[in-house]
C-alpha cells in the first residue's frame, strides 16, 4: 500500500461516526439503496442497517448510484424486525421513524449530537406498523408542495446532511469518535479493499 493511499484511508476514518446510522426498510430498489449508501459515506457514517422482511436480502447494489460507497460502510442485513432492533439498540440510543404521524416533529428539531438511528421505510408503504412500535418518534421534512412526500434516497440525504450540520458544529469531526481499537480494525478491513475506491 502507497503512503499516500495510507493517509487518505487514515483520514476518512478518523472522521468516521460511530453516534448515528441509518436502518432501511424493504427498500425495493437497490439504486436507492445504493444512493443512501453513496450519503451514508459522504458523511462519515460507519455502519447502517438494511432490514427487507418481504423481499428477501440484497445480493449486489447498483455500483453506478453507490459509487461504489458500499464498500466503506460496515452493512448488517435482517430479515426478522425483532432480531434489528435488537441490534441497533446495542449501539444506539434513538430510533426515529420518517413517517407521517400526529406526533411527528421536524427533522431540524432532532438532536442529531446523540446516539441516533434513522428509519426510512418502503418507498411505497413507509415504515411498517411492526417497526413503528419500536421506534422512540417520528419525523417530517417540511414540504410546501403539493406532493407530500420525497424519493426515499433524496429525502435520506436530506436528513443526513442537517445530522451533519449539526454534529459538525458540535465538533464531532474534529476529533477522531471511533475507539482506537475501532479503527485500527477498520483500517484492516479497509486496507484490503482494492484499489479501485474513488470511482
Amino acid at each position: 500500500m502507497t503512503e499516500e493511499r495510507k493517509q487518505r484511508l487514515a483520514q476518512a476514518i478518523a472522521l468516521r461516526q460511530n453516534n448515528l446510522t441509518v436502518i432501511l426498510e424493504n427498500v425495493h430498489d437497490s439504486r436507492n439503496v445504493s444512493a443512501v449508501m453513496r450519503t451514508c459515506d459522504a458523511i462519515g457514517i460507519k455502519e447502517i442497517f438494511i432490514l427487507n422482511t418481504d423481499i428477501g436480502l440484497h445480493k449486489v447494489w447498483g455500483r453506478k448510484s453507490s459509487g461504489s460507497a458500499w464498500k466503506w460502510l460496515t452493512i448488517h442485513q435482517f430479515t426478522d424486525v425483532i432480531t434489528c432492533v435488537n441490534a441497533v439498540r446495542e449501539r444506539y440510543d434513538q430510533l426515529f421513524a420518517t413517517h407521517l404521524a400526529s406526533d411527528a416533529v421536524s427533522v431540524y428539531d432532532i438532536n442529531f449530537t446523540e446516539r441516533v438511528a434513522l428509519v426510512f421505510g418502503n418507498e411505497h408503504k413507509g415504515v411498517s406498523e411492526s417497526l413503528l412500535q419500536h421506534c422512540d418518534g417520528n419525523f417530517i421534512i417540511p414540504q410546501v408542495g403539493m406532493v407530500q412526500s420525497l424519493n426515499i434516497s433524496v429525502a435520506c440525504a436530506i436528513t443526513l446532511y442537517e445530522a451533519f450540520r449539526q454534529k459538525d458544529q458540535a465538533g464531532h469531526y474534529s476529533t477522531q469518535q471511533l475507539s482506537d481499537a475501532e479503527a485500527n480494525a477498520l483500517m484492516q478491513q479497509w486496507s484490503r479493499k482494492k484499489k479501485h475506491y474513488s470511482k
